[in-house]
Formats: C-alpha cells, structure tokens, sequence
C-alpha cells in the first residue's frame, strides 16, 4: 500500500519533494496508526462487499472498517457476520491487494467467534473496532482479541471507539478518561488508534451540526476533544493516536453562511470548478475541520462516503515548508537546544519545544509524503480526485 499510489507515477512525482513510502497490514505499529489516513466505514452486510473494497483501494483507500454495530439494524447482525466470512473468501480468492481491514463489532464474543469462522482468510484483517469504549466495558474486548490472536497466530489490533456518555457528561469525564488511560497503557503494543464517536457526543444533547459547522463549533464536544487529547494524546510516550471525527455528509440545502474556501488558492487553471466543486458537496466544511483536528492532536479521520478520502489525504501531505522545519529541528547538531530563524524565514523554530511537534512530522511525511516547494493542497486534490 502507499498514500497517492492510486495516482500514475509520473504525476505523481510532479508533486512529490519526497513520495509517501510503501507500506503492508505487517509494518511497524507506529507506522500504520499513522497511515490509516480517512478510514472508510461500510455496513458488514453490504452485498458484494469484496467489490466494493476492491474497488475503494483502487481509488486510493488505505484502511476500512466493516460495520457490525451502529450501521446496521439488531436484526441484521447475523447477516452481517456471515456476509462478512463470506466476503473475506472473495478477498482471498482474488490475489489482490486490500486496505488494512478492521471489524467493529457489538459485543466481545464476536471477536472470538469471526477469528475462528474467517480462518485462514484472517490474514486479511488487521484488527477490530471496539464500540463505546471504557475500562469497565473495554477489558473484556481486549482480552477477547488476546485470544483471538492467539488461536489465530494472527496479529490483531484494537481501535477503541471513545462515545461513551461517561466520557462526555462532566462529572464522569475525568474518572472516564483516567480508567482509558490505564486499559489502554496496559494493552499499549495492541492499541493502533483511539477513535471519537462525535456523532454520540451530539446525540446525548439531541444535536447535530450543520455541513457550515465543524465538530469545533459545538462547544460541548469540542470541550471532550480537548479533554481526550489532553490524557490519551500526549507526547511523552504515553499518548496514541487519536483520529477525527466522522464528517455527515449532506446534499446541499440553502446555505446560510458564506463558503468557507478562500478563493485565491483555485484562481489558477480550472482549479475555481474544483472550489465550486467542494462548495456544492458541502466539503468545504469538512476540509475546514480537517485543518481543526490536525491543529488540536488529530490524525486520520473517520469517513462514511468515498468523496470525503482524497480531501482528508491531501491536507495530511506535509508541506515543503513543514518538512524544512522538522529537518532543522532534528538535526544533530541542534541537541542542545537553542533558537533558530526557519529556512523560510518567516518564522522561529525553539529546538527543544517544537521537538516533538517535528519528530510526529518527519513520521507524517513518511507515510504521506512531502509536497514540492510549489506545491499545495489543491494541486494534491485535483491529482487525488482525478487518480
């Protein structure tokens, strides 16, 4: 797999100061909870499911998590867990490659229980998506994917879901977040990512923001967010990586608020179709949060419809100017600490704080590469959307 790998070589390298480096479902930990990029969810019980991801990884989706919970009705979980074994034998029977593949599943047994019904063809899965996440809730989900890699010899990863309403009512948040804290610490080489359930979040309060609003908007759920990167997302070694929240996506209505894309990035060529493009689709919303979740801890996102994965791996391309940063933070030299003016000039680079912020950067451009001097996220959008 490769971020842009969708796109021909040659236009590819147009863009690219440094290409996003290849990478399987078997690379470091590290690596991957930073390359799932907009993880696609889709319902388990979609009929020809193995076409469809198919299909997605050639459009350049990196990771996928089919849906045994929230997306499909109670009534439909069986369905969905043989629709599921059935699909991953289509996967295995085409040779071709696939996205990393997650599960989210309802209830700890059907981690046990899909390892066994998948059999070989588990090489295939990556890890399973733990619902409403906490430490009384949580420990059962982790123990039950301990054994399911141990029968399977397979390793599996979890990607706990935080929506709990423990997690979001005050008076609970900090004991919430402490007890994650020490679940996850204690299943650490386990945990690739933690995810947010925003759309739970909004839920408890009977709300949902509008395509004008970003999930930064509704203070009550920026207020979690916060909270949730303060404990589980920091950078001393103790932190993972926390991903975005989904972005609903709705056919236009009226608009009440003026689009939220400047215009003087599309002026060049037939970018300004593109804008109109975004604007039309709601999307300049969404790449507006996409901006809020990388600036507050955020990496990834989580992404219910196809058109939202190019916007969501274009703006986690590292900038030229980014990576110049990084590189003279991190050089040897510079170990001691001590103020330097940025190659760009346009800024001052502190080496011992902006440490941590440069190591996660030079990880950032490993996966999704390293953008031409002259190069920005429309560039990268036009080339994504048109593969």
């Amino acid at each position: 797999m490769r971020h842009f790998g969708h796109i021909p070589s040659a236009k590819r390298a147009g863009l690219f100061h440094r290409e996003p480096a290849a990478f399987t479902a078997d690379s470091p930990a590290h690596t991957l909870a930073t390359a799932l990029g907009a993880t696609l969810y889709s319902p388990a019980t979609r009929p020809r499911l193995a076409d469809a991801v198919r299909k997605q990884a050639a459009r350049g989706v990196v990771s996928m998590v089919l849906c045994l919970e929230d997306s499909i009705s109670d009534a439909d979980v069986e369905a969905g867990e043989d629709n599921l074994v059935q699909e991953f034998a289509d996967l295995a029977a085409g040779g071709t490659d696939v996205p990393l593949l997650f599960i989210r599943v309802r209830e700890p047994g059907q981690i046990t229980d899909l390892a066994n019904r998948l059999g070989e063809t588990i090489r295939l899965l990556s890890g399973f998506v733990l619902p409403k996440f906490t430490e009384n809730r949580g420990r059962a989900f982790l123990e039950a994917l301990v054994e399911a890699e141990r029968t399977s010899g397979r390793r599996l990863f979890a990607m706990p879901v935080l929506e709990s309403p423990e997690l979001l009512h005050l008076e609970t948040r900090v004991e919430t977040l402490a007890g994650i804290a020490a679940l996850t610490g204690e299943y650490r080489d386990r945990v690739l990512a933690l995810r947010l359930g925003v759309t739970d979040f909004c839920s408890a309060y009977g709300l949902r923001r509008s395509p004008e609003m970003t999930a930064y908007d509704v203070k009550v759920v920026a207020h979690v967010i916060s909270d949730v990167v303060n404990v589980l997302g920091r950078a001393d070694g103790t932190g993972f990586t926390i991903t975005g929240p989904v972005w609903e996506y709705f056919r236009p209505g009226e608009r009440m608020f003026k689009p939220q894309l400047r215009r003087s990035p599309f002026l060049e060529g037939r970018a300004e179709d593109l804008r109109t493009a975004l604007i039309e689709h709601d999307l300049d919303g969404l790449l507006r949060e996409i901006e809020l979740d990388r600036t507050n801890g955020l990496l990834g996102k989580t992404c219910i419809h196809p058109t939202h994965v190019v916007p969501v791996h274009a703006l986690s391309v590292v900038s030229h100017e980014e990576w110049s940063d990084a590189q003279d933070i991190l050089r040897p030299e510079r170990g001691g600490g001590g103020v330097l003016r940025s190659a760009y000039t346009n800024k001052m680079n502190e080496v011992k704080p902006h440490r941590a912020w440069a190591e996660r950067i030079l990880l950032r451009a490993e996966v999704f590469g390293v953008a031409k001097e002259d190069v920005g996220f429309v560039e990268l959008l036009t080339a994504g959307l048109a593969g």
